[in-house]
């Protein structure tokens, strides 16, 4: 049997942030209440395209692999807000890095895109049709958050991570996975009026909103990846206790907890980097386990588990064998171009719509 082991890690994170304290000055909060609801400090603001941030983390992944682009057989973008829908927006990925031999298509599972393009890769791998493929996590939410809304506007941020998954004898890289999703309530997150829903020149045009049932999230998350968690376990006869360490979806430090304390799981066994990114959806699982191997919290022949969930309610678990590096080959000098905006500066257009938006009919400036 082909397994699929991950022989390339890398992450690209904005260099503006956006503070709770920031926030402060465009809405009624405060970085207690964010924090201690959420778990979140502070989030990165892109100034380049999501396709950028890809194509930044998967030259730090192909270099970390010992690979050039050209060697890649397939690369699946996750995401769920590409800069283009058409063309895709793995195909500016594939212009960027010349990797002119690479099939490449975008998945939209939302927060769990990652954990499923991992799923697709690692199948394409195991069936013999690609020997390397690039799985990567990209997302610029804030460009869709209505910042006169506190209760989303604080929970997301910028980023992506990337892996290579390369063909193996050895037994490594994701061994056992569930995929589903609770569609019955795919209603209580998401993005009205968006994609070919959306009326044209209609007086919405410009202003994006999240519908956010936030309690009813937290019920069906847990119990998803809970679910879900328990399969890959059970599929590869692998004990909670044997679990070196969790890489669970960024999106709420409460879930993060309630989870493993599910599992039975110590939290220094957990890897959690929320605070300083928030919740950006397909990347984060990607970006936290790249800063797990920074960390040392990695070693060779790891059990690691991942789980994730959501918009759709789309979740999903995957169950992974570390190979025998857990360091780079080659080092990448690549870096985004300059940024000379703050945070604030970057979405202050966006805050002046949103706030106007929100003024009741009439109103004055």
């Amino acid at each position: 049997m082909n397994y699929a082991n991950i022989t390339g890690w890398g992450k690209c994170l904005p260099p503006a942030v956006l503070s709770n304290d920031d926030l402060c000055t465009i809405m009624a909060t405060s970085d207690e209440w964010i924090h201690s609801r959420t778990g979140i400090k502070a989030r990165r603001v892109s100034h380049v395209s999501t396709s950028a941030l890809a194509t930044l983390a998967a030259r730090r992944a192909l270099a970390c692999a010992g690979l050039d682009a050209d060697q890649l057989d397939g690369i699946i973008l996750a995401t769920a807000t590409p800069g283009t829908l058409v063309p895709n927006g793995a195909s500016a990925v594939q212009q960027a890095l010349g990797a002119h031999n690479a099939a490449v298509f975008d998945l939209n599972a939302a927060c769990t895109g990652f954990v499923y393009a991992l799923s697709v890769a690692t199948a394409l791998v195991q069936t013999g049709m690609m020997k390397k493929v690039l799985v990567i996590g990209a997302e610029r939410l804030t460009t869709l958050l209505d910042w006169a809304k506190r209760d989303t506007a604080v929970l997301f941020g910028d980023g992506a991570g990337a892996v290579v998954v390369e063909a193996s004898h050895q037994q490594a890289g994701l061994i056992a996975n569930k995929l589903g999703c609770d569609g019955e309530a795919r209603e209580i997150l998401h993005i009205p009026n968006f994609g070919t829903d959306r009326i044209r020149f209609a007086d919405i045009d410009g202003l994006f909103t999240f519908n956010f049932e936030g309690q009813e999230i937290f019920k069906r998350a847990v119990r998803g990846m809970g679910e879900a968690i328990g399969a890959v376990l059970a599929q590869a006869n692998i004990s909670p206790e044997q679990v070196d360490l969790m890489v669970p979806h960024q999106a709420n430090i409460r879930i993060i907890e309630t989870l493993a304390k599910r599992m039975n799981a110590p939290m220094d066994k957990v890897m959690i980097n929320i605070e300083n990114y928030g919740n950006t959806s397909a990347a984060t699982v990607p970006i936290a386990l790249c800063e797990a191997l920074e960390q040392g919290r990695v070693a060779p022949n790891s059990w690691l588990l991942t789980a994730a969930f959501g918009a759709g309610l789309t979740w999903g678990a995957a169950l992974i064998k570390w190979g025998d590096r857990v360091t780079p080959l080659r080092h990448c000098d690549a870096e985004l171009p300059p940024c000379e905006l703050t945070g604030l500066e970057l979405i202050a257009h966006a805050v002046a719509g949103c706030q106007q938006a929100a003024r009741p009919e009439g109103s004055a400036s």
